[in-house]
């Protein structure tokens, strides 16, 4: 099956946008074609990406990795990128955004960060339970978008963002330094936050304006293919 959360699909619905599901079997002669047909490119959570991509080899905590879904998505970030169309990445989605612009990560944050936080999801726990909380820098897009600085999140992953990828700032903070938000203040709209803020949007009205804004900057999309 080639399927997404239900939660995504919801979020970007519930703000008035019109959620298409790509699947992740894209090569480079498709990216034009699929930029042509939406506004907005949002990356969504899943498996670890391979090292590969960012100059590294595996290490014993990696977990599964999707080579088609990471090359798919690394095209079409980097086009997105060029062409300013909107980007929201989440989990994943913001490593994969760190990645496909020269980024690094850690492959496990509990092995390579000292005295960090428990960022894994914990079974028996909704994925709406907050597990930490982030601080946005005031100067960021971000905080303006959720109107504050400070929020307790969600989390669901064991990498995170090491090394900056080309043109993307830094803008959130877990207490433990995990890096927790990028933008990219050159661009129109790109941005990524690192807690599944799809997830608290049934329950919790903080986090629709992310997705309000992401789907208002796609209204304003024009590709030139």
């Amino acid at each position: 099956m080639h399927c997404v959360g239900e939660t995504y699909v919801r979020a970007i619905h519930k703000v008035g946008g019109t959620p298409i599901i790509l699947p992740p079997v894209m090569v480079e002669e498709d990216w034009p074609a699929i930029l042509t047909c939406i506004d907005g490119l949002l990356l969504s959570g899943g498996e670890d990406i391979d090292p590969v991509y960012y100059g590294q080899e595996p290490e014993a905590w990696l977990g599964g990795v999707d080579e088609e879904r990471d090359n798919a998505e690394q095209g079409l970030v980097a086009l997105a990128v060029e062409y300013e169309v909107p980007i929201l990445g989440i989990c994943r989605g913001h490593q994969v955004l760190n990645v496909a612009l020269g980024g690094t990560l850690y492959q496990d944050i509990a092995a390579h960060i000292p005295n960090a936080l428990e960022h894994a999801y914990i079974p028996g726990h909704p994925m709406n339970h907050h597990s930490h909380s982030v601080t946005i820098d005031p100067e960021a897009a971000l905080a303006t978008i959720l109107g504050g600085t400070v929020f307790n999140v969600n989390s669901a992953h064991h990498q995170t963002v090491k090394e900056l990828g080309s043109g993307l700032k830094a803008v959130a903070y877990a207490s433990d330094g995990v890096i927790e938000a990028l933008e990219m203040p050159d661009h129109s709209f790109c941005l990524s936050v690192q807690w599944h803020p799809e997830a608290m949007v049934p329950t919790a009205t903080e986090m629709w304006p992310l997705f309000k804004a992401f789907v208002d900057a796609a209204r304003e999309l024009s590709v030139p293919f």
